[in-house]
């Protein structure tokens, strides 16, 4: 107890690093960490997002002649391996490490990134497709998950949406890149080349930056790396903050030590932890249902239904990619003064409204002349909410709510069904749209969007204002009408 102290004690006194006024100081150390390690977030929204326009340049058939579901074969084999992707990242980072599992992430984006682009046919496409969907799944659990044990409770919220800003900054970088291809070199015939090819620059930016970043702090005490952590953390906080924090990580580490190692059983076995899976899948489900990926991969197409041609609607597309950074930069602005639950119930009735107006106005007005723009109008109103409240709220309460020694595993299995819940949407939606138009399939998303609201209305838990470790132990005793009410 007394070397205990004694470490503690030395831990606390300034050093010559501390007393250095040209040091970088904990909050800027933490703004480049988030900065380099959200780079996994803007290749996941620019590979999801890209497809937003090249797919109409490779349907053609002097490139890969896709008929409507191929189409959506080759937007949704991505999300089919991001499923994998979440599963296989999960598992990884809790063994190998965020940080080192991110670096791995990038080279898989990288070369993927190039076979797609050097594609010569659909099955090729596809297959790269898929692997390159392996990365996307992976950053989708990984980085967010590093981000929440990097950062303070007070800053989570902010940390962590940073995130999700990369993922929309990503998607609109995507439909600008492809506006300006498209209308400059449209006639070009492998113009969809070039725009998937650019997803390579951020990978090699995301490697390289990442080989300077530490390891997530409660990873290294749940490896023993007591010492690592608290170096780490002393990056990240001012000292005295790192040493508090630091017992309390490793407290409740050595409260679990006894317990087996994690596995998936615990989820099946623990009411506490089976009811957290059950919360963390229904939240990832509902992202998808109410039909946002339909936007963000087809917008170009719904907008060409609508009335607008090609070059018009590859312009017009940019607007979504361009509220949805605009919107996000808000929803990072709430998260600090609203709490999780009341942010997320606002996004899903918005969205949910959005979706049966465009189902009514494709009824009663597709015949008007302004119809594409009331329809743009409507597709800009839905991605403002959703990408305000409804999406940050979804991968932070991912990445809060399952304990340390479940965290990557849990995130991965419930990152696993949202990205299921992706693919049917974005393999569905081609079919859908040429089946029963436009009107139905967003009356069908409508409905999802109910059912959403109806599941956070009941289950989901206020998260904001606690540390990670404050959350466990209400989580663990759920039952308590005290930690009722704070959840």
């Amino acid at each position: 107890m007394d070397n205990q102290n004694t470490k503690e004690e030395i831990a606390l006194q300034p050093t010559d690093q501390t007393l250095n006024k040209n040091k970088p100081t904990p909050k800027s150390n933490l703004r480049i960490i988030t900065l380099i390690s959200t780079f996994g977030g803007l290749l996941f929204g620019y590979d999801t997002g890209v497809v937003n326009g090249a797919l109409l340049y490779m349907a053609r058939p002097d490139q890969l002649n896709l008929n409507p579901f191929m189409e959506g074969l080759v937007a949704s084999s991505l999300l089919f391996g991001a499923a994998i992707g979440a599963v296989m990242g999960g598992r990884l980072s809790d063994k190998y490490g965020r940080r080192k599992n991110i670096l791995y992430l990038a080279i898989v984006f990288f070369f993927a990134t190039v076979g797609c682009a050097l594609a010569p046919n659909s099955d090729v496409m596809i297959g790269f497709r898929f692997l390159l969907g392996l990365a996307v799944g992976g950053a989708s659990v990984t980085v967010p998950t590093y981000l929440a044990e990097m950062s303070p409770a007070e800053d989570r919220g902010r940390v962590v949406t940073q995130n999700e800003l990369m993922i929309v900054t990503g998607q609109f970088l995507a439909f600008l890149m492809n506006a300006i291809l498209g209308n400059l070199f449209g006639s070009t015939s492998h113009i969809w080349r070039y725009m998937l090819s650019i997803a390579t620059i951020p990978a090699v930016i995301l490697w390289v930056g990442m080989l300077a970043m530490p390891e997530s702090p409660r990873w290294l005490v749940s490896k023993g790396k007591i010492s690592e952590a608290l170096n780490v953390l002393k990056r990240v906080r001012d000292e005295a903050c790192a040493v508090v924090e630091l017992k309390e990580i490793k407290d409740l580490s050595d409260a679990e030590a006894h317990l087996e190692k994690a596995s998936a059983k615990e989820f099946a076995v623990t009411p506490w932890i089976r009811r957290l899976l059950f919360i963390g899948i229904g939240v990832g489900i509902v992202q998808q249902i109410t039909g946002v990926n339909a936007i963000n991969y087809y917008g170009t197409q719904i907008l060409k239904e609508a009335g607008f041609t090609m070059q018009a609607a590859l312009i017009a597309n940019t607007a979504n990619g361009a509220i949805s950074v605009t919107a996000t930069l808000v929803g990072m602005w709430l998260l600090g003064r609203l709490g999780r639950r009341k942010i997320f119930l606002i996004g899903l009735t918005m969205t949910t409204i959005t979706q049966c107006l465009i189902g009514i106005f494709s009824m009663t007005l597709s015949d008007q002349s302004y119809f594409p723009y009331l329809i743009l109008s409507m597709t800009v109103t839905f991605m403002a909410f959703q990408q305000g409240c409804s999406a940050p709220v979804t991968w932070l309460i991912m990445s809060e709510i399952f304990p340390l020694r479940l965290r990557g595993l849990g995130m991965g299995t419930v990152v696993f069904f949202s990205w299921i819940a992706n693919f049917t949407v974005g393999l569905g939606f081609p079919v859908l749209l040429s089946s029963i138009g436009l009107s139905q399939t967003f009356f069908t998303f409508a409905f999802g969007g109910l059912m959403a609201i109806i599941f956070v209305a009941k289950w989901l838990p206020e998260t904001k204002g606690r540390s990670l470790e404050q959350l466990e132990q209400c989580f663990r005793d759920y039952k308590n009408i005290d930690c009722r009410k704070l959840l």
